[in-house]
């Protein structure tokens, strides 16, 4: 029992991971999102609307559990820089802080909104057989912080993968409600009960691309800017079976996750140990702070491929012209 009860917390840990959203003041209400998150994909879309000539920039932020908070730090500091992305595509923890920036919060207001996260916000205790976890409140969570705003509608486009647990296809939304396409993401299997959309069951996307690199390839993006908060085996405890469980994962993540980050210009990985609370304030701020210190250090490299990128499409641009002129 003391075992059951123990994989309860841990759980709820690792699903809160990043949850991120400030108390918004009740002026009005926007109505809640009724269609189911879908995916509709149209890949190299981004290559076919670039008619503005600049480099399209995808931000890509992986999963991680309770490392989740360091992806907030990494975009203060790309924020701070100019530097906002055309595009994010997000799993598991990567999914939730992706979607509430992508709705048009500043991150300040994600700082905020993650130092104000209660447990009780996302938590929801629902022992079966599947899961100890419904994830229910995940959704409703991500949906107010986003103002019930499709997916389709963000005001930055937003890409949420998880994984069909039938036959393990991963799956990316980009349809829909934004707060269901999140919660499938974030479904840790046995400690969630799979998400359900429209018959089908979902888990976390973790399981299939821990940090979805190739997607932002796929969309069309010309720079892929990568921030990956996975555990690295290395520093993983396995003195018990909780952390032989967290090892097994680690490893196959990882190997996951480095086919992908071959195909990123710019791969950001925080020094992240895991040794703070997630909803010890003190220990969200350092996992923060960890993600600002690493992005910082890649600041100059971005700038010079965003300036290379900019001048190279400058240069086809003239060259068409050119050509048209003729």
């Amino acid at each position: 029992m003391k075992m059951i009860k123990s994989l309860i917390v841990a759980s709820s840990v690792a699903l809160v991971a990043c949850q991120h959203t400030p108390e918004q003041p009740k002026v009005s209400v926007a109505k809640a999102v009724t269609t189911h998150a879908s995916s509709q994909m149209n890949y190299g879309i981004y290559k076919s609307k670039n008619n503005n000539h600049k480099p399209v920039v995808a931000l890509v932020l992986g999963s991680g559990g309770a490392r989740g908070y360091a992806h907030i730090g990494a975009i203060e500091i790309l924020e701070e820089n100019g530097i906002k992305p055309d595009f994010i595509v997000g799993t598991s923890a990567g999914s939730i802080v992706g979607s509430i920036y992508a709705s048009g919060k500043s991150a300040q207001q994600l700082r905020e909104i993650a130092l104000k996260m209660n447990v009780s916000d996302v938590r929801d205790i629902n022992i079966g057989i599947k899961g100890f976890l419904d994830g229910k409140k995940v959704e409703n969570y991500v949906n107010k912080h986003v103002g019930n705003t499709a997916l389709e509608q963000l005001p930055i486009p937003m890409y949420v993968v998880a994984t069909e647990l039938k036959h393990g296809n991963k799956v990316v939304f980009n349809h829909g409600n934004t707060g269901q396409a999140v919660r499938a993401s974030v479904s840790i299997p046995s400690m969630f009960v799979p998400t359900k959309i429209a018959g089908t069951e979902y888990v976390d996307g973790g399981l299939v691309s821990p940090v979805p690199v190739n997607i932002a390839r796929e969309l069309g993006a010309d720079i892929v800017i990568a921030v990956d908060i996975l555990a690295q085996p290395i520093h993983t405890e396995t003195k018990n079976v909780w952390g032989m469980f967290n090892q097994n994962i680690n490893i196959m993540q990882s190997k996951l996750a480095a086919e992908e980050l071959k195909n990123a210009d710019i791969v950001i990985r925080p020094d992240l140990r895991e040794k703070a609370h997630i909803f010890d304030v003190k220990g969200r701020e350092n996992t923060m702070q960890a993600g600002r210190d690493e992005t910082l250090s890649y600041i100059p490299k971005i700038k010079n491929l965003l300036a290379t990128a900019q001048e190279g499409k400058s240069e086809a641009n003239r060259y068409l012209v050119a050509k048209e002129k003729k």
